[in-house]
């Protein structure tokens, strides 16, 4: 018998006797196949590798909780769209109710999937999502669309834990990053309830390139000037992690229209509170409010996503929006660190 093969035949009847856990800590990868054969080799790797697969699946981290910004229409500063008949729907380009007007861009529609922190959908859950016009502006509050209630939905989650909305390509007005707000409901009842509590407050980040494309079309020449001044890294909401897990993945084009989806994981069983203190006197109308940031206890680390992009074809454009917000306060607190739901004006 070779040397090696004394050798290896020794240290197993050595062993033998020690037990599995002995074995496993002690055997190398050589030597163990060697006293237990392929298979069973195969097998112990198989369950070790199905074992930390499980582990590594078990918990997702969760999306950042964000500033709802001056402008949510739910109650927390002003106005509560929530509460409001026809609030529930896919298709938030047009106004509802007495009002009639419709926001013009190029057309976005925008998907978002909620799931628990073990990946698992939300079905039966409530988004309710606000975003900018094309010229920078929140209706409900903006000058000259105070009457307007355009950019504004509610949708429950279906079997996948998604929403889908139909809107168009928000502004990038002066000092943000372009972006989406949403908050999550346990439910559509407790969304349109006016009291139901919220289960996450946060934001969608635009991918640059996309808004590039975009931005070069008529309507958006200012949100051209706007996104020049100002980087995701010095965005005073994605800045301390550049938008990680709230950066859409955009595919389209400027004459099909884009489509953005991001999926955000939340913990069911949280509560935030939306806005923060409003400020004194009347519901802002073009100029943004003032008032002092009041915290609220929120859970949060964070959820993973990607993004990508797939664009093609712009026009030229000339346009000067009516009015752009005047650029924001200092950064809030990191997210990550702080743990707290901070409300900003120009957010």
């Amino acid at each position: 018998m070779p040397e090696s093969e004394q050798d290896n035949a020794a240290y197993v009847r050595a062993v033998h006797d020690k037990g599995l856990q002995f074995d496993m800590a002690t055997m190398s990868r050589r030597k163990m196949l060697a006293a237990i054969g392929g298979v069973g080799a195969i097998a112990v790797a198989g369950s070790t590798m199905l074992t930390a697969g499980t582990a590594s699946a078990a918990t997702l981290e969760e999306v950042e909780s964000e500033t709802a910004g001056p402008y949510p229409a739910d109650g927390s500063n002003g106005p509560d769209v929530r509460t409001e008949s026809g609030i529930v729907r896919s298709d938030v380009r047009s106004s509802f109710g007495t009002a009639t007007g419709t926001a013009e861009g190029v057309p976005l529609t925008i998907a978002l999937t909620v799931e628990d922190l073990t990946g698992a959908p939300l079905t039966g859950a409530a988004v309710y999502l606000w975003h900018c016009d094309r010229d920078g502006n929140y209706s409900l509050y903006s000058t000259g669309i105070t009457d307007q209630n355009y950019l504004r939905g509610i949708q429950e989650t279906d079997s996948t834990g998604t929403v889908t909305f139909t809107s168009i390509f928000p502004a990038c007005y002066s000092g943000r990053w372009p972006h989406i707000h949403f908050e999550v409901y346990s439910s559509v009842a407790n969304a349109t309830s006016g009291s139901g509590p919220i289960v996450k407050t946060s934001q969608i980040a635009i991918p640059e390139a996309t808004a590039d494309l975009v931005y070069a079309t008529d309507g958006y020449s200012q949100s051209v000037t706007n996104l020049g001044q100002i980087t995701l890294a010095t965005d005073n909401v994605f800045g301390d992690d550049s938008a990680a897990r709230e950066l859409a993945t955009i595919t389209g084009s400027v004459t099909a229209g884009f489509t953005a989806a991001l999926t955000a994981a939340v913990d069911p069983s949280a509560t935030e509170t939306s806005g923060g203190t409003p400020p004194s006197g009347a519901v802002p109308s073009g100029t943004p409010p003032t008032g002092t940031p009041s915290a609220s206890a929120t859970t949060s680390t964070s959820a993973s996503t990607s993004a990508s992009v797939s664009a093609s074809a712009s026009t030229s454009a000339s346009h000067t929006p009516t009015s752009a917000a005047p650029k924001p306060p200092a950064p809030r607190p990191a997210k990550k660190s702080q743990k707290h739901h901070w409300w900003w004006p120009w957010s």
